[in-house]
């Protein structure tokens, strides 16, 4: 009862929006205006009555309804779909009906101790059969004189490949070649037809396999394309699913080694070559695909200059969360508070700040809050293949994902910063600021590649993901949200959140935001940027 008097009074607390949001109460007493405005937007999204704003769910549209009326009241012009703030988003959602089955050879394997399987956008029912071929990381980096499938055939096989990749690899790169999109197109192109994913010893301490076994069958999805079918990074490799520590250790069994011997050595920076091993793996799975219809809330504040105003600096945050589920203490909702209420309200008094300052931007800027962030980074996806504003006027992205509040941040973290003129910019915010700028302290966990931003820089467009940092008590606060509350119920605004905090927050990312839009030049990735020349990105080569 308690806990369900808190909720009410938190939805209580929102801004006054005609569609959604009743009467506001008198404003506390103990936080200052700006804070109260954060702190109401942040009330409003992560209340119960949200439900965790599951892509495709009536409380995401809601969530999406208020975050159109906050735009529109903040004089953010509409630049969605037909005149409206609204770009609708085709999705395909696709999940587990059953717990599937892996066998090598004739042994079978135990779901949720030695596997775990797959769902499979493209069709419903999945079984696959075929030898296997160990190619260590499954990385194939030319610009390194690295390729993981040298000197074996994998033509009509399996890969069995490492999570992550070598921790020699600069932080960034490594994310991109350890993600699982890069994996399967480098087994596209060599010939498999089937991927499966070996836990590491790094792994199973950062995201151990039973966390995965929890959440087995949840939704995932994807985007339609127009004809209706789902778009998939590579279609012709299946993946089979992952294995455990101890699945991997049974699928090496007979090749005259262990694979923890094998995953030791590689981690360790050592060589490791690839290995045709004396089994065939055997997987199916059920599938349950569904449509699903979902929509971005996409605002812009026009450019002031006759000359660079058309080009747009994208502002974007995810609004999505995931939903309601397991009961944690009594609790199903996962009302994502930190995860991201507090980046779109963030974006949204970046909005208030340039109608305040009474300077328009000279360069456009775009405030884009996305669906679907949490299935795959899908809503960023959608947008950044199918823009409502032409493409090639799209300069720059500066991305506001889970930044942690709950305490006085000392340093910032800009993920992608560094790769193009983006960069100078962050570190004279911060500087500004008076705070330090650090390098990216959990490179294990890939961060680059899983946040809405690397949707724009697969379009080749310069992008900056920031963070508080981890000086002084920014460790201990990271540790404990993402022990304790991401991706769980308590993740709410009853957490302890430093509002101030939250408040130079946004003072950053405006400031960061104003120096793009007002810049002389336009956002340029550094000439032979790894991720420019990559993605044809402006200024790479």
């Amino acid at each position: 009862m308690l806990r369900s008097l808190t909720a009410l009074a938190l939805v209580l607390s929102a801004p006054a929006v005609a569609q959604t949001a009743p009467a506001a109460p008198a404003k506390s007493v103990a936080l200052s205006p700006e804070q109260a405005a954060l702190r109401a937007h942040v009330a409003y999204l992560a209340s119960d009555a949200m439900k965790g704003r599951e892509a495709g769910t009536p409380e995401y549209d809601k969530a999406a309804a208020y975050v159109a009326d906050q735009m529109k009241a903040l004089g953010v012009q509409p630049a969605g779909d037909d005149g409206g703030y609204l770009q609708k988003v085709p999705l395909v959602s696709y999940k587990l009906t059953d717990k599937g089955s892996m066998k090598m050879g004739d042994t079978a394997l135990t779901f949720g101790e030695d596997y775990l399987p797959s769902a499979n956008p493209t069709r419903a029912a999945m079984t696959i059969s075929a030898p296997v071929v160990f190619v260590g990381y499954g990385v194939v980096a030319p610009e390194l004189n690295r390729d993981d499938y040298a000197g074996v055939d994998v033509k009509g096989k399996i890969v069995a490949v490492m999570a992550g990749a070598p921790a020699s690899m600069a932080s960034e790169i490594r994310a991109h070649y350890g993600s699982g999109a890069t994996k399967a197109l480098a087994a596209e192109k060599n010939g498999a037809v089937g991927i499966v994913t070996l836990e590491t010893p790094t792994l199973a301490k950062v995201r151990p396999f039973e966390r995965g076994a929890e959440n087995w069958d949840h939704a995932r999805m994807t985007w339609a394309k127009a004809d209706g079918s789902p778009d998939v990074t590579a279609p012709s490799v299946t993946s089979a699913g992952a294995l455990s520590m101890a699945g991997a250790e049974k699928l090496f069994a007979g090749s005259g080694t262990t694979y923890a011997a094998v995953a030791a050595a590689a981690e360790a920076g050592q060589p490791v070559k690839p290995l045709a091993l004396k089994t065939t793996l055997s997987a199916a799975s059920n599938t349950a695909i569904s449509q699903v219809a979902s929509s971005n809330v996409v605002g812009i504040i026009p450019g002031s200059d006759p000359a660079i105003g058309k080009q747009v600096v994208v502002l974007s945050a995810h609004l999505d969360h995931v939903g309601v589920g397991k009961a944690v203490d009594g609790d199903t909702i996962y009302n994502g508070a930190m995860d991201n209420a507090v980046g779109i309200a963030s974006m949204l008094e970046v909005a208030r700040r340039f109608k305040d300052s009474g300077e328009k931007p000279r360069r456009s800027v775009m405030l884009l809050a996305v669906t679907a962030e949490e299935k795959g980074l899908v809503g960023a996806d959608y947008f950044a293949n199918n823009p409502t504003v032409p493409k090639e006027t799209l300069v720059a992205n500066v991305n506001l994902d889970m930044p942690i509040i709950t305490f006085a941040f000392e340093d910032v973290v800009a993920f992608g910063a560094d790769r193009s003129t983006l960069g100078p910019l962050v570190r004279a915010a911060a500087e500004k600021m008076g705070v330090g700028y650090s390098p990216d302290p959990m490179p294990e966990q890939g961060f680059f590649t899983r946040s809405d931003h690397y949707r724009f820089v697969q379009q080749g467009i310069p992008a900056v993901f920031l963070w508080p940092g981890v000086k002084g008590p920014g460790k201990a606060a990271f540790d404990d949200f993402l022990k304790n509350h991401y991706h769980k119920p308590s993740d709410e605004v009853t957490l302890p959140i430093n509002w101030q905090a939250g408040v130079r927050f946004v003072e950053a990312n405006y400031a960061i935001a104003r120096e793009i839009a007002n810049a002389d030049e336009r956002p340029a990735w550094n000439k032979g940027d790894f991720f420019g020349v990559l993605y044809n990105g402006y200024g790479a080569k």
